[in-house]
């Protein structure tokens, strides 16, 4: 790469700041080693989406090769970031029987690690002790902090900040700075008109910054070997200016995930090192003398191999303790379910996404009615699209973010063209008003002649008195139309994928899910993280058309899946924060399914008032099932729902494995028939592992790391936040970028409602094919070798049966009602 020459730059004038001068003995830094280390630290940075579209991410994305006392050990040292509870917390739960002694027993015995304590005892022992303050190696500006009385970090973060929520900005700011700039050349231009350093101190940075090199893999070389570093420290240190930029960071990593997925690259995150490295490189040169040994002694401590201490072992293993106690509980609700009686046709089908909202809906809906059976799949529906929505040219990416999209589609046809243009032109007077409305000039002059006209608003939005409709936008259709070879392939697809292939309802209801709340910015996080971080209203009602579709039927036939003439599939959506479902009949002809449409409505409603007194017992300060639905519309509620708070679990098994009992919204059910899937070399099992799994296990491990490091991987306090840039939020009115989940979505103002437990992944399917999937995708098996998951098989009868120890063996699990004899489902 071109950016990454390390020809020397000249350093301009010498004045008194010495910032030209070389800082300590070159470091000796191998070819190559530098842009390794440099992106070898970029991928250890965990991607932010932005608020518009955002999806939860695993905040230890980066650290997957690595167990949690590795990763403990690594996020101590550069940025005094615990990864597991305080140790009160797992106190408390053995003090209250909630672990048990067979549980620690077992986690200390998994431990591969070597310094693990010598037996239940000692682990007890260290237990009993709070670790000590991991107490994080101090940045250069921490050390010149201390040395000076001023708080460089703070200062860094500010300046940054400014500079990279104009930068970044996604159309929020009237004013936007200006764009086709690198990130390296548009900071430098404003670092050299940015005189609060200098007065703050750093005298002589802003010329120091009009003469560093064009490119900023010079001015990382330059940095590099002026501080000393030599290819020992360069990945410790790196990873830790990074870590220090917090959610800043994180967004370049998005846009780098971004362009990566779609063939390309992104330096901003890059050039956001060089930014970094440029405040460290010339805090030193002006404070050399009073910080040079202790940055000598930091530098040392870089080049040293990353080990975890028994104090990080320890916590690993009370951590695995926890979750085994929370498995056995698992096994025994999985070992009582009761075979349940069913009509042969059922009346209705409907399949709703894997989300663990769903579970306290699906539950509800099945006890309205034994004439009712639901299934689990990916709330995307197997159609992964760029959308235009109707008026509209934003391209929304309604698919999980792992993937790129396979199809194209927009809102309305021909008909809709008249009404189209009209709301283009209503919109477009609306963005013209709003700019008004908020420009420097006219703000003061709008508000005194038109602030009364606002009073009637204020009040029905003040006193909850709006109500809001579901999405409703004309019939989606595949924009470029798919051939019919194409939409038969998809269906088929999709009709496998979700083991719906015999036994078909005469209506199937295919239900996305979404959530309407007001008055917050994280509102895309509680909409359908399969969808891309939307609701999935446009993706079921493509699916609905497709199924419906006479000629792709009559090919599906030729396949072997025969759908019944009387079957009518119909799109709809769950809204999971007051659990209402609205039905798009208007998208089928649906004349001969009037009666079993009204029976369905009377359904759901009973199903959602069910859900809504369910939901009400967890939700503070709600006394009724009918408080559930004024939340979504009170500007002041920092708790309109729970969102995925609570996940422990994700099991993939015919839904008679689970049917009649309560998991209490805490797990991801998907449906999954593996006999049937074995015929074609399991498939569907295979996309089962590397998708819906992947996308569980990054919603998990963001809840966990929220509530163990909120202070690093958390958004916050709400009642704190501003928006920046349409990307993401402050708390307070500058400063880093807060990624991750509010602390509001994680604890109720007295306690945890969030459990960090990591995912317990649940799967009836032969080890042998599990096996034959890990081998082949190395960083699925990293999650589950180094227990970011757990794997687990289920028997014939849908017990817990197998553990899966690492390297591709098992362990049999003992439950009290399983025989000595294991039943292998192999």
């Amino acid at each position: 790469m071109d950016n990454w020459s390390t020809g020397d730059a000249p350093l301009g004038a010498k004045e008194e700041t010495a910032l030209d001068e070389d800082l300590v003995p070159a470091g000796k830094i191998g070819d190559g080693a530098l842009e390794a280390a440099a992106d070898a630290a970029a991928r250890q940075i965990p991607p932010l989406w932005p608020l518009s579209s955002s999806v939860a991410v695993n905040p230890f994305l980066g650290q997957t090769t690595q167990t949690l006392a590795e990763t403990g050990a690594r996020l101590a040292r550069l940025g005094d970031t615990p990864v597991t509870m305080k140790r009160s917390w797992y106190r408390d739960r053995i003090a209250a029987g909630t672990i048990g002694e067979g549980d620690l027993a077992a986690a200390l015995q998994a431990s591969p690690h070597a310094n693990a304590p010598a037996n239940v005892m000692a682990l007890r022992a260290a237990a009993a002790k709070e670790r000590p303050e991991p107490g994080a190696l101090p940045t250069i500006a921490e050390l010149a902090a201390r040395a000076t009385a001023v708080d460089w970090p703070g200062i860094i973060s500010d300046r940054f900040g400014l500079w990279a929520g104009g930068y970044l900005d996604q159309g929020q700011a009237l004013w936007a700075a200006p764009r086709g700039r690198s990130a390296w050349a548009a900071w430098c231009a404003y670092a050299t008109h940015d005189l609060t350093p200098e007065i703050m101190g750093l005298k002589g940075f802003a010329a120091f910054v009009a003469d560093a090199p064009e490119r900023p893999g010079e001015a990382v070389a330059r940095a590099a070997r002026r501080l000393g570093l030599t290819d020992a420290a360069l990945d410790s240190y790196f990873h830790q200016l990074l870590l220090s930029l917090g959610g800043w960071a994180q967004y370049a990593r998005y846009e780098l995930w971004r362009a990566e997925l779609a063939g390309g690259t992104d330096s901003t995150l890059l050039d956001m090192l060089a930014i970094r490295l440029m405040w460290e490189e010339a805090l030193l040169a002006r404070h050399e003398a009073a910080i040079g040994s202790e940055w000598a002694a930091v530098r040392s401590v870089h080049e040293t191999p990353i080990v975890p201490s028994q104090d990080d072992v320890v916590d690993e293993i009370l951590q695995e303790a926890a979750e085994r106690a929370v498995q056995r509980e698992l096994a025994g609700t999985l070992e009582s379910v009761t075979p349940i009686a069913r009509e042969s046709r059922p009346a209705m089908q409907a399949a709703f996404c894997i989300d663990v909202r769903s579970e306290v809906f699906r539950r509800a809906l099945e006890a309205v009615s034994p004439s009712i059976r639901t299934l689990g799949f990916a709330g995307f529906f197997g159609v992964s699209t760029s959308h235009r929505r109707f008026a509209s040219d934003v391209v929304e990416r309604r698919f999980p973010v792992l993937l790129n999209p396979a199809v194209g589609s927009a809102s309305g046809g021909q008909d809709d063209a008249d009404d189209d243009l009209a709301t283009r032109y209503r919109a477009r007077a609306k963005r013209a008003w709003g700019r008004f409305k908020l420009a420097a000039v006219s703000s003061f002059a709008f508000v005194e002649a038109t602030g009364p006209v606002y009073v009637g608003k204020l009040l029905r939005d003040g006193l909850n008195l709006h109500h809001h409709a579901a999405p409703n936008d004309p019939a989606p259709r595949f924009e470029p139309e798919l051939d019919l070879e194409s939409r038969i392939a998809a269906a088929e697809t999709v009709l496998r994928a979700m083991s719906l292939t015999d036994g078909f309802a005469r209506i199937v209801l295919l239900v996305g899910h979404g959530a309407h709340v007001v008055n917050n910015p994280h509102a895309s996080g509680l909409h359908c993280g399969a969808c891309g971080g939307y609701s999935g209203d446009v993706n079921v009602r493509l699916l609905a058309g497709l199924l419906n579709d006479p000629k792709v039927r009559s090919g599906l036939a030729a396949r072997g899946l025969v759908l019944p003439d009387d079957t009518l599939f119909v799109g709809a959506l769950h809204d999971t924060t007051t659990d209402r479902v609205t039905i798009y009949e208007a998208d089928v002809a649906a004349n001969d399914h009037a009666a079993d449409l009204v029976q369905i409505r009377k359904w759901l409603d009973e199903a959602g008032r069910l859900a809504r007194g369910e939901r009400a017992l967890r939700l503070p300060g709600a006394c009724h099932e009918g408080d559930i639905e004024l939340r979504s519309r009170n500007w002041a509620e920092v708790r309109p729902e729970w969102g995925l708070a609570g996940c422990k679990a994700f099991v993939a098994a015919p839904r008679n494995r689970t049917v009649g009992r309560s998991l209490e919204g805490r797990a991801f059910l998907h449906d999954y028939g593996w006999r049937q899937d074995s015929e074609r070399g399991f498939p569907v099992l295979e996309l089962i592992m590397t998708a819906p799994v992947v996308v569980a296990s990054w919603i998990s491990l963001q809840y966990y790391g929220s509530t163990v490091a909120p202070e690093t991987f958390g958004a916050g306090n709400k009642l704190l936040h501003n928006v920046v840039g349409g990307i993401g939020v402050f708390e307070g009115n500058g400063g880093l970028l807060r990624a991750g989940l509010p602390w509001q979505s994680i604890h109720d103002g007295e306690a945890y409602v969030h459990d960090p437990l990591r995912l317990s992944v649940c799967i009836e399917a032969p080890r042998e094919a599990m096996n034959d999937i890990l081998a082949r995708h190395e960083g699925v098996r990293a999650l589950f070798d180094n227990r970011w998951l757990h794997l687990f098989a289920l028997d014939e009868r849908g017990r817990l049966a197998w553990r899966y120890a690492g390297g591709l063996e098992w362990e049999p699990v003992e439950t009290s009602a399983m025989a000595a004899d294991l039943e292998d489902v192999a």
